[in-house]
């Protein structure tokens, strides 16, 4: 039976938001506090439930217009990067605005057509690092002053466009409430997962090639296995909670 053939069938019986449900793809990896699924985020965000936030980094369209200064455009190990490099289409941002209520999008000034007016930019500055942009801009929804955050980028290792797990959690500890859910449609390898893991925060990651959804999911489960303060805390609560269902008994 067709995927088309048994939704059709399933609406005889069931109600809409059930379907959904059943229709709902199956999560690449999941851990306590998030879930990766593989595949097209066009497809994928819509069977979702609201969050709180979208932080992510789309493909900035840069292709093969990068010919001075930096080493993407002759550097053979970036050519997987000149197949994908193409700006999302507008209903990518359609959909990441009406499934969250905040978003934080790196390369913000590449997608201005697609982007609102706004007052609050986070300005990510790398110092010393001469070769290419020494800053990102980065948009936000946030009513706020825009701010500058100085980190140094780091060589990417795994992702051509991979940023520092430092600067995501700085980020994420100005602007995001612990008991949000984030969201990351251009999850890449894995980075905004990390962070959430290592600050005890929900999320969710999207990514359309297996190859790093397989690295993301690998990184995620070392830092669920890495001892941290937050989740000494998360057990600690885990322990006083079955204590009190206990007394209760």
């Amino acid at each position: 039976m067709t995927k088309n053939k048994m939704k059709w069938c399933l609406t005889r019986v069931l109600p809409p938001k059930l379907i959904v449900k059943l229709m709902m793809i199956k999560p690449y990896y999941e851990t306590e506090l998030g879930k990766l699924y593989h595949g097209d985020c066009l497809e994928i965000m819509p069977k979702l439930e609201p969050v709180d936030l979208v932080l992510t980094d789309p493909p900035y369209g840069l292709n093969k217009k990068i010919h001075n200064g930096g080493t993407w455009s002759t550097a053979k190990k970036y050519d997987a990067v000149l197949e994908w490099d193409f700006v999302p289409n507008k209903r990518v941002f359609k959909v990441i605005f009406n499934i969250s209520k905040n978003q934080i999008i790196f390369g913000g000034n590449y997608f201005t057509s697609f982007l609102p007016v706004s007052r609050c930019w986070i300005i990510w500055v790398k110092p010393h690092f001469p070769t290419m942009s020494e800053i990102d801009m980065v948009w936000t929804s946030f009513n706020k002053p825009s701010k500058p955050i100085y980190f140094k980028r780091q060589n990417p290792s795994i992702h051509p466009t991979q940023k520092p797990i430092g600067l995501i959690i700085q980020i994420l500890s100005k602007y995001a409430k612990d008991e949000w859910t984030i969201l990351d449609p251009f999850l890449g390898s894995g980075t905004t997962a990390v962070a959430c893991e290592r600050t005890n925060r929900r999320w969710i990651g999207i990514e359309i090639e297996e190859k790093y959804c397989e690295i993301a999911a690998k990184r995620i489960e070392q830092e669920v296995r890495r001892p941290s303060i937050k989740k000494l805390e998360r057990n600690k609560n885990k322990i006083k909670q079955l204590k009190l269902s206990d007394l209760k008994k």
